[in-house]
């Protein structure tokens, strides 16, 4: 598995591990780019199979960064793969109810349809990226993330949560945006995932069906839409002004942090 002959964003065939990307390769500024084979995106490890493991330990990974719940993490727990693992629960201060713990009712799926029909689930998600960027927690973790990324010795990195699409969407979105990829390569990156997730999914849409439900109920959190991302960034520009402010003041990582991110991170030569 040579990630370096990939295009940008390209899928990582490994069927148990859906989701699986290498967000390097995309342009950066001042001519430089993205580093491959660095930093990588995934779903949960948690259901990786015995032949993909071997697959994912050519990767040659050092650190996994687990952003989900201790609940979600202690129910499903990754698999070991002989990489360092880094716990960062992004949603432990939230509060009242979330997609997720709507999804745990499938057996009643009137409650389910009521909850997230008529853009409430939209609405859900939008609150949900907002959360990403105000949570206490979510500030913790991302500063950590980012600390961590720095340090030597902690590349190459794979961060993954449940499903790989929002805690983990806004870490490499906020990643690539710091390290000067164009915006509409952002979105690029993060609305993959309803390529390289989605088929995956399947199973979960058909269970609701089975139970009288309408799948198309579940889209709006199941899939990534662009509003959601642009809600996260919105409201980053809107506290911090850019992504410098957001991980200077809102993160508060020192310079010495940001400046290591760049140096293990991108690679080339500034134009003249």
């Amino acid at each position: 598995m040579n990630s370096k002959a990939m295009e940008p964003g390209q899928n990582i065939p490994v069927e148990t591990l859906p989701n699986l990307r290498d967000i390097g390769g995309y342009r950066a500024a001042e001519g430089k780019s993205v580093k491959r084979g660095q930093l990588y995106r995934s779903v949960l490890l948690a259901r990786l199979g015995d032949a993909d493991l071997r697959k994912v330990e050519e990767l040659g990974l050092k650190t996994v960064f687990d952003l989900r719940t201790a609940a979600e993490a202690e129910a499903s727990p990754d698999r070991e793969i002989g990489a360092r693992e880094v716990k960062l629960d992004v949603l432990a201060d939230r509060t009242g109810e979330s997609a997720n713990s709507l999804l745990a009712q499938m057996e009643n799926p009137d409650a389910i349809g009521s909850a997230l029909s008529n853009g409430q689930g939209a609405e859900m998600m939008k609150e949900a990226y907002r959360e990403l960027v105000e949570l206490p927690s979510a500030i913790s973790s991302y500063r950590t993330f980012f600390t961590d990324l720095a340090a030597m010795g902690t590349v190459p990195a794979l961060f993954h949560c449940t499903t790989g699409k929002d805690r983990t969407g806004w870490a490499a979105a906020s990643t690539l945006l710091f390290l000067g990829v164009e915006e509409e390569d952002v979105f690029h990156d993060y609305l993959l995932t309803n390529q390289q997730l989605l088929p995956a999914l399947k199973p979960i849409f058909d269970q609701f069906a089975s139970a009288g439900g309408d799948p198309a109920v579940l889209k709006p959190v199941l899939c990534v839409e662009r509003e959601y991302l642009q809600t996260a960034i919105d409201l980053m520009k809107s506290r911090y002004g850019s992504i410098d402010g957001y991980m200077r003041e809102g993160l508060s990582l020192d310079g010495e942090v940001l400046e290591s991110l760049r140096a293990r991170l991108l690679v080339g030569q500034p134009t003249a």
